[in-house]
């Protein structure tokens, strides 16, 4: 950018700024920290301007401050060398910059307060057995952290524009400077995609309420429905018991049939692998297929085991287990379960030697499975490999907490 250039830009900006233009503040602040000023040819009478204006066009909340504070300084550093150097205006500049100093520590004391014996709290251990231990605990939460970065990373033009509000707006939908209200920019949001334990798979999964077109690793057919559900097979052209040769009435595009199928395995690094699969196909086939031959189902739920059993200590920690935030752009609601100690509905091998070894004393385990439901008007939905599916939040077990009414503590 030229001299020429700079200034037609500084130009621009501030009639932007006389005409309280919703744009000025991020248009401002992106030319501030992109350019050089000094390199530029600009007066220190136009940094001085177009840096207080800045500061003055900050959305008034704590988490802005920083670089309120940033231009103000910049702002008081640069006013000696201006012709309308005046003390009073440069002790008005050094008190705002005092106060934001101090509401920002009043801030970060309300969102960061010691806790008394914090320090000395060891964290609550949740220890996870599973036969693929390197994919389930590693590798699958690195291709969550890349799934939900990928989609939700915010552009520099639209982080600029966070910081920035206008007490008069007008509709302006195309102007781009002022696009901020993404869902990456909402802090909870992203927290229950980042700071969560996602579960997935790493082969692609269909469910589909109709036979056409099922992924090529291998099928399964289930008549399901709120209340009952019964595994089927498809043979001769007939719908047959998954137990025996018992032909069944049922049509093959009944309304309560569900299809689901996997692909071979998309995901080639796993690492550890210690759960059987057959030995009459390659393994890119046959770990699918263990896995499918491990779903059940819950009425119209299709229940995905996936080996996971995780200790805890129930009496303090519990285990939010629920469908993943994104979940419903495949067409798929999750079933959401909350662990606390074992329901003692597995088969006695589940329970076996439990307790036996001794980093499990004083805690108890459940599993974590996948249940997954068509949403209302889908009929067929498919997961690609590596998507997170299901997440697991750990939260304070009920009788370690108390419901207070605001009102009695005053």
């Amino acid at each position: 950018m030229t001299s020429d250039e700079a200034r037609a830009h500084y130009n621009f900006l501030l009639t932007l700024c006389i005409r309280k233009a919703e744009t000025f503040g991020p248009l401002a602040f992106a030319f501030i920290k992109e350019h050089n000023f000094n390199a530029l040819g600009l007066t220190p009478e136009e940094q001085f301007n177009l840096l207080a204006a800045t500061a003055e066009a900050f959305a008034d909340e704590p988490k802005r401050y920083t670089h309120k504070l940033d231009c103000l300084q910049k702002a008081l550093d640069i006013l000696p060398s201006t012709t309308f150097f005046d003390p009073d205006l440069a002790r008005q500049i050094q008190q705002d910059i005092q106060r934001l100093k101090a509401e920002l520590d009043l801030y970060a004391t309300a969102m960061k307060p010691e806790r008394a014996g914090a320090q000395s709290n060891a964290p609550q251990r949740i220890i996870v057995e599973t036969d693929m231990p390197d994919y389930f605990l590693s590798i699958a939460q690195q291709r969550a952290a890349a799934y939900f970065q990928e989609k939700y990373r915010l552009s520099k033009e639209s982080k600029i524009a966070q910081h920035f509000t206008s007490p008069t707006r007008k509709f302006e939908p195309d102007t781009a400077a002022v696009h901020k209200e993404f869902p990456g920019a909402c802090a909870p949001f992203v927290a229950a995609r980042t700071g969560a334990w996602h579960v997935m798979l790493p082969f692609d999964l269909k469910i589909s309420r109709s036979p056409e077109d099922p992924l090529d690793a291998a099928l399964r057919i289930w008549y399901a429905k709120t209340g009952y559900s019964f595994p089927l097979r498809y043979e001769m052209g007939r719908l047959c018991s998954y137990y025996d040769d018992q032909v069944l009435d049922l049509d093959m595009m009944d309304p309560h049939l569900l299809f689901v199928s996997v692909s071979p395995l998309k995901e080639k690094n796993l690492g550890t692998v210690h759960r059987a699969v057959p030995e009459d196909v390659p393994f890119e086939i046959g770990l699918p297929r263990a896995f499918l031959e491990g779903t059940n189902s819950l009425g119209p739920y299709v229940q995905v085991g996936c080996n996971i059993k995780v200790w805890f200590d129930a009496t303090v920690v519990s285990l939010l287990v629920q469908g993943a935030p994104d979940l419903h752009e495949y067409g798929l609601e999750g079933g959401a379960g909350l662990l606390t100690r074992t329901y003692a509905s597995e088969k006695i091998a589940a329970y076996a030697g439990a307790g036996s070894q001794k980093w499990q004393e004083g805690l108890s385990f459940n599993f974590v499975n996948m249940h997954l439901l068509l949403l209302p008007d889908v009929s067929t939905a498919v997961i690609p490999a590596n998507t997170p599916i299901f997440s697991l939040y750990p939260v304070t077990a009920r009788g370690q907490y108390q419901l207070t009414d605001a009102r009695s503590l005053t």
